[in-house]
């Protein structure tokens, strides 16, 4: 029987980038720890098994030393003002699947002559995030009133996502690395990125996270496409330290686009009680709380301590509420989240005319069979 001559090293590397202990992996590679000493080696088999398990390409495993991988984007991610060390295998996936939609959609607009999304690009960091603000609520169709119309803020988030995808951008938000929901996301890892271009900008949203969290996600991801910059971030709503520049303007144009402060300090009631403002001004903006709290910092209505010990509690609370878990959702609703009605459009249509096979369109939809595929091209619009 043929055995795989992998250097021991090798297999410790691959599971601790997979970040699984030893005792998450004996019960299907009893044999593990021989391999890891160099005592043993596993089959063809096993170790193509063992590849899978650990979700890393086979080919890395017969290198003579572990890779030093990088996020192929720049990292604006930190973890107590410093940057976070090795990505995950789910991030580096997921990061790889949307370059490879965002390259084909590139080529798709070109051949049918897309314009380019103006946009994209348009602001720098010397600018008001005031203004950046409003002129991105503006293009998107995403002011106050058009929010006031919103039932839920679930609804704000969909028109929010809508107005990027009239826009031409190409919104995705997921919790699983493709269609793989044994393979869930981590927010504290990454919460978005954004891969700039004029023709096929793309903002990926880590759908794990809390839907109100995505919300301020979008906006921050959004106002890196006003920058023209590609970049990979875990900034949440609050005030942020020891992140680069870039990273502080985003959340503050994120702030202002979602809770324009000049409104909010019109809203404030004086001696309200903070939970009931915060209940009020939630259902008023469609946000979170978390967004309502740093706005209330930033309006001078909290002092720092009293927003520092409100904001913990709510976190607190809001993890709670997390870790309930919510319901599946519609299977062809969840698909085209995943990859935006914009390039599922495209791609059924480029594959219907013989442009693209139905085998790279099966993959980037994360589909397997044909008649989820054409149930697709209904609900997009391109099949009758």
């Amino acid at each position: 029987m043929t055995r795989a001559a992998i250097q021991p090293e090798m297999f410790t590397w691959a599971r601790e980038r997979a970040a699984k202990e030893p005792a998450d992996l004996e019960h299907r590679f009893p044999k593990l720890a021989l391999w890891e000493s160099g005592e043993a080696r596993p089959t063809l088999k096993q170790l193509q098994a063992f590849a899978t398990a650990v979700h890393v390409p086979i080919g890395y495993l017969f290198l003579p030393a572990p890779p030093v991988e990088q996020l192929p984007i720049p990292d604006f991610r930190t973890m107590d003002g410093r940057g976070v060390g090795r990505p995950s295998p789910d991030l580096l996936d997921m990061l790889y699947a949307c370059q490879e939609r965002q390259g084909w959609f590139k080529d798709y607009a070109r051949s049918v002559r897309l314009p380019v999304i103006e946009q994209v690009g348009s602001a720098r960091l010397g600018d008001s995030p005031t203004a950046v603000a409003a002129a991105m609520s503006e293009a998107l169709g995403f002011d106050l009133a058009a929010r006031a119309a919103c039932r839920t803020w679930e609804e704000a988030l969909r028109l929010f996502i809508g107005g990027a995808d009239n826009l031409g951008i190409l919104v995705m938000v997921s919790g699983v690395v493709l269609s793989n929901n044994n393979r869930r996301l981590d927010p504290e890892e990454f919460r978005g990125f954004a891969l700039a271009d004029p023709q096929a900008p793309l903002v990926f949203i880590n759908g794990a996270d809390s839907k109100s969290a995505q919300m301020f996600t979008l906006a921050h991801e959004l106002a890196h496409l006003w920058l023209g910059a590609t970049a990979v971030s875990n900034a949440g709503a609050g005030p942020i330290h020891g992140h680069r520049r870039e990273e502080v303007w985003c959340n503050a144009v994120a702030a202002e686009l979602l809770v324009p402060l000049e409104a909010l300090q019109a809203d404030l009631r004086e001696n309200e009680k903070l939970e009931d403002a915060v209940a009020r001004l939630t259902r008023r903006y469609k946000v979170s709380s978390l967004v309502i709290l740093r706005r209330l910092l930033d309006a001078g209505w909290l002092t720092q301590v009293q927003f520092d010990v409100a904001w913990a509690i709510e976190r607190a609370r809001l993890r709670a509420l997390a870790e309930q878990g919510n319901g599946g959702g519609d299977f062809y609703r969840t698909t085209l989240a995943r990859v935006s009605r914009r390039f599922a459009r495209a791609l059924v249509e480029s594959t219907l005319e013989g442009q693209t096979l139905y085998r790279d369109a099966f993959r980037m939809l994360g589909v397997a069979k044909t008649e989820t595929f054409n149930h697709i091209g209904q609900e997009v619009g391109v099949l009758v």
